[in-house]
């Protein structure tokens, strides 16, 4: 039991009982010097809970721990232990982990084998699909860098066809340099031939995922997860252009800070 607990349990029984201070204390085992000491509390007490609470607003989907990254990237000296006993005192709440899903293991000829083992080793890139305020659709291409997990570049198009994933690409390679591998998903932008061909002219190598075994390129769903359950579903875009900056600010945060 906390002393600010015992202290409140002892002027209950003193009221009830009708007993002195000292015997109180001494039935409850708290010494009078405590129970008569006022809690001072810290001075920036005060100040870290608004941030704390203001944090928790922005980020509504992290939890305490990266709370307490995020306040000592803003120059807070804290420790993740107060930071959770201000959370839970504020009654801010962690974000429900995601269900677990069942799922198969390795197929043969799966490029889950292969592993990322430095930067620029692994690139995968997949779409991901939202609309704008009037309900038309649009389109992302995220490309991620396996190892380093930093998305690389997220083009925000109405339609996006083979044609963009090749000029996406080649952005990316003049200004990083051509990866060892490429893996990516088996529809119809990802498999063209022209896709195919160019890959293979510039030097990476190509790999597919199982056919319905999204798992297999679990890196970019699991950005684009976080991509939606932080971002997407919480946004309404009026425009094409809002949801590009938006989501080019999105990126850039997500690199640097989450």
């Amino acid at each position: 039991m906390s002393p600010a607990r015992r202290r409140a349990c002892i002027d209950h029984v003193r009221q009830k009982l009708g007993l002195s201070e000292r015997v109180a204390c001494r039935v409850l085992g708290q010494h009078r010097s405590t129970q008569r000491k006022v809690p001072q509390g810290r001075p920036d007490e005060e100040a870290l809970t608004a941030d704390i609470v203001a944090l928790a607003s922005q980020y509504g989907r992290y939890g305490y721990r990266r709370i307490t990254a995020l306040l000592r990237e803003a120059g807070w000296a804290v420790n993740v232990k107060r930071v959770e006993r201000i959370w839970r005192r504020e009654g801010l709440k962690v974000p429900q982990k995601q269900p677990k899903k069942g799922r198969l293991w390795l197929n043969d000829g799966s490029c889950i084998r292969l592993r990322p083992e430095r930067p620029n080793h692994v690139w995968s890139y997949d779409f991901v699909e939202s609309r704008t305020h009037d309900g038309r659709k649009f389109h992302m291409l995220n490309v991620l860098d396996e190892f380093t997990r930093e998305c690389l570049s997220i083009r925000v198009s109405r339609k996006l066809n083979s044609t963009d994933v090749i000029d996406v690409l080649s952005e990316l390679f003049i200004l990083r340099g051509v990866p060892g591998h490429i893996r990516s998903d088996n529809g119809p932008e990802f498999i063209a031939t022209a896709v195919r061909t160019w890959i293979a002219a510039v030097g990476a190598r190509r790999a597919f995922i199982e056919p319905g075994s999204p798992w297999e390129n679990g890196y970019c769903e699991s950005f684009n997860s976080k991509l939606r359950d932080e971002l997407l579903n919480g946004e309404i875009f009026y425009s094409l252009a809002e949801a590009r900056i938006v989501i080019g600010s999105w990126r850039q945060h997500y690199n640097a800070v989450a």
